[in-house]
């Protein structure tokens, strides 16, 4: 039980990462060809996007990482509380 709870843990710290990194690149505009940034990209363009369509921006920003954050703290919690 341990190591779903471990495992859980790192998946969801990693989504959490890889969105704190894009919206670091969306600061520096780095090359959109390497590979880190085109993986970030792939990884959290599907979290990002159906909340874009949702949610607009706010005074010209986008809230979209902050409140994906949010939804994914709120999902690991909840399966964290249905495995133990």
């Amino acid at each position: 039980m341990i190591s779903i709870y471990r495992l859980i843990n790192l998946i969801f710290w990693l989504l959490d990462l890889a969105i704190l990194l894009r919206v670091l690149f969306s600061w520096i505009n780095p090359d959109p060809y390497n590979a880190l940034v085109r993986l970030v990209y792939q990884v959290t363009e599907p979290i990002l996007s159906p909340l874009r369509r949702v949610i607009p921006p706010f005074a010209g920003l986008d809230i979209t990482p902050i409140i994906a954050l949010f939804l994914l703290e709120l999902l690991e919690r909840f399966l964290i509380s249905l495995i133990f």
